[in-house]
């Protein structure tokens, strides 16, 4: 590749050799791999599917994050940020999903996750005509509240991932140590393009370590097929409208974690605050590339602060590099083995990985409220909303007196619950006069 340079992986644009663009980008995928899988997972098992069909339905997940993170880096027309943004299945439609197919069927999921996603793109391309709500304070205490909401992920993958039989095993802490151990001595020991693959080299050693330690389970390549074709409209749409409605309410909650990543990728990664118009692409990516996700029989996508953080911790916002990540995850679908490989990686793995990119995005968000200052209006509008989303949502039996819709939208939420009260908190409260 002619003119291509280790050193513009720092670079939004730039041509990277392909050798090098590949390890940084399956460092990207190996952070969400898991999280991505997981909720067609649960879904699937919870609505009684078959194991082929949720075969298919996992293998589906993989192209459609592909998908999406391609649209992401590379828009077409107003679809799209051009921002280093990573997509996947969201774990935030997974109860309301549950409810709508043990209630209902999963046709009618399907039908949610087509209307409300083309609801939610419409949104999207219509974002200069309501994005002025989102002040500098708003997105600055989301992000902080993205990035907390993230510590308690990071720990109970460390201690081999929630309701996991061998949760806070002795085994788990030993994993999780010296994959954190590795990725810090790695990161703080090399210079340049080496650094910027720190994480993959925590997750190397700690997958070799599993293995000596007996953790990863190599059986479930058994009956695995070489290539299988993306299943197209394996479940029927039904359209129900109180289901629908219900779901468009939570892919209104989406869009601010996607409004709050997006955020942060642009003040972290690129040093600068984020435009309309790739705010606007990046909801749309989240809204339309989410109704395709539908018709290949997947919940909705989003934007995945995970990765978020790797870019925060690592400053690599290469496109062609980020996007290397992407077409390894269309491969992972279209050859099951490559897909079954990477989720043989331990949680306390992951989590060894993740402890401080999640932290990172908690700095970065302290980063952006001290560049809005501390007036005391700003001061009200973080701690206010800080205390309220953080604190209710520990405690989510608190909600039990409101409808199951409020419920499953706030109840274990604090994004969701930050972002409504620092909106209405910056429409409400007088503005400082200017001395």
């Amino acid at each position: 590749m002619k003119n291509a340079n280790a050193e513009n992986i720092y670079q939004l644009d730039g041509k990277v050799p392909l050798g090098k663009a590949v390890p940084v980008g399956l460092q990207h995928i190996l952070a969400m791999f898991v999280a991505n899988i997981t909720p067609m997972i649960i879904l699937a098992g919870v609505c009684g599917l078959d194991q082929v069909t949720s075969a298919k339905l996992i293998q589906n997940a993989m192209i459609i994050a592909g998908i999406g993170t391609l649209l992401q880096l590379c828009p077409v027309w107003k679809i799209g940020s051009g921002l280093p943004i990573v997509m996947g299945i969201s774990f935030t439609f997974l109860n309301s999903a549950i409810f709508i197919g043990t209630t209902y069927s999963y046709g009618t999921i399907i039908g949610c996750v087509i209307v409300g996603g083309i609801i939610e793109g419409l949104l999207g391309l219509c974002a200069k005509y309501w994005m002025k709500i989102i002040s500098p304070i708003v997105a600055a205490t989301v992000v902080t509240a993205i990035g907390f909401s993230l510590l308690s992920v990071g720990a109970n993958s460390f201690a081999g991932g929630q309701g996991a039989a061998d949760f806070g095993a002795a085994h788990n802490w030993i994993v999780g140590t010296v994959t954190l151990v590795a990725c810090l001595v790695f990161n703080l020991a090399t210079k340049g393009y080496l650094k910027a693959i720190s994480v993959l080299f925590g997750l190397i050693v700690g997958y070799i370590l599993s293995i000596c330690l007996g953790m990863v389970d190599f059986s479930v390549f058994q009956g695995t097929k070489i290539i299988a074709a993306p299943a197209f409209l394996p479940f029927k749409p039904e359209f129900n409208i109180g289901a629908i409605l219900s779901f468009v309410v939570i892919y209104l909650v989406s869009a601010t974690e996607t409004i709050g990543d997006s955020t942060a990728v642009a003040e972290t990664g690129l040093n600068r605050p984020i435009t309309e118009k790739e705010l606007s692409g990046s909801l749309a990516v989240d809204g339309f590339v989410s109704s395709i996700a539908g018709l290949f029989g997947c919940t909705p996508i989003t934007s995945f602060s995970q990765n978020i953080g790797l870019v925060a911790m690592t400053k690599v916002v290469n496109r062609f590099t980020i996007g290397t990540g992407a077409v390894i995850m269309i491969i992972a679908g279209i050859f099951p083995a490559v897909g079954t490989l990477l989720t043989t990686v331990p949680q306390a793995v992951l989590g060894g990985c993740t402890i401080m990119m999640f932290g990172t995005i908690v700095v970065a968000g302290f980063q952006m409220l001290g560049k809005c200052g501390y007036s005391n209006r700003n001061i009200t509008i973080a701690a206010l909303s800080l205390s309220i989303g953080l604190g209710f949502t520990q405690c989510s039996e608190m909600f039990n007196i409101f409808p199951q819709i409020i419920q499953s939208v706030f109840a274990e939420n604090c994004v969701a619950v930050v972002f409504v009260l620092a909106v209405i908190l910056n429409l409400v409260l007088p503005k400082e006069e200017s001395n």
